[in-house]
């Protein structure tokens, strides 16, 4: 069973618009990360509480917080960044969000990405330890530049922090902007490890041809016949950036948004497989 979600602030800066999106194309879940172009981690308690009152209004629930933690490079200053994660942990509670999107911290150009791993693994196992106390999931996204662009550093973390805090986001697009191919090269090493997807096309070997989902080289049709094989049971979120990508998110606007959707659905459709 696929739930879908959506990172809602690709469609509009508002949320009231986001959210008429997102009714119109019959997803009831999202991935908080901005609102009215603040960023959910710098969201104040009165802020929040607005949001989650206009949420439980229209009926839609927060499938992950889709923060920025863990895109600084490896060499800033950790401290001011474990405030950053207790804030997120914070939200996560508050929105009765199981998961919390992160990332592995940006590697110095030109620069051996195995000589930070230490210094990863420190940071990670740390964030690991709070979100298990916390009874949260943290859920690492394999970016760009990051430590875990690469499936092979994306096993590596995941084993090597071996918490049950601690899983998977597989995104094809991302895979395929650094030149690998997600199915089956990167997908047979990480499937076990996977709990949810992000959904965006691209182009192998392009950094921003970004399309949306089989119209591209990402064999999303594919990736989901086997997860659902597998018994996959998890959140697909779309994040389409089929207007724009930047260091902190996309925006695909209202009509791209939808378009998106019904590309995901019509795959899922057309495979036959369970979605809500």
């Amino acid at each position: 069973m696929y739930t879908l979600s959506g990172f809602a602030d690709e469609i509009a800066d508002d949320l009231e618009t986001q959210l008429d999106v997102l009714n119109e194309v019959g997803i009831d879940h999202l991935d908080l990360r901005s609102v009215d172009g603040t960023n959910v981690l710098d969201l104040d308690d009165g802020e929040a509480e607005l949001i989650r009152g206009s949420l439980e209004k229209r009926g839609f629930s927060v499938a992950a917080i889709g923060s920025p933690i863990g895109k600084i490079g490896i060499e800033d200053d950790f401290e001011p960044h474990k405030d950053r994660f207790e804030r997120a942990l914070e939200l996560s509670e508050f929105f009765g969000a199981d998961y919390i999107r992160l990332f592995s911290y940006w590697m110095p150009e030109d620069n051996d990405p195995t000589e930070y791993r230490d210094e990863v693994m420190y940071r990670m196992r740390w964030k690991a330890d709070r979100a298990e106390a916390a009874g949260i999931t943290i859920l690492h996204e394999n970016e760009k530049d990051i430590y875990g662009d690469t499936p092979e550093r994306c096993r590596d973390l995941v084993e090597a922090v071996d918490s049950p805090a601690f899983g998977l986001i597989f995104d094809p697009a991302n895979f395929l902007e650094i030149g690998v191919r997600p199915y089956p090269d990167a997908f047979v090493q990480l499937v076990e490890h996977v709990e949810a997807l992000h959904i965006k096309d691209a182009v192998y070997g392009e950094r921003g041809n970004i399309r949306p989902a089989g119209e591209g080289d990402g064999e999303i049709p594919a990736t989901v016949e086997a997860l659902a094989k597998r018994g996959f049971v998890g959140y697909t979120s779309l994040e389409p950036h089929l207007a724009e990508a930047f260091e902190t998110g996309g925006y695909s606007g209202p009509k791209a948004f939808k378009l998106a959707a019904n590309a995901f659905v019509d795959i899922l459709e057309e495979q036959d497989l369970a979605y809500q």
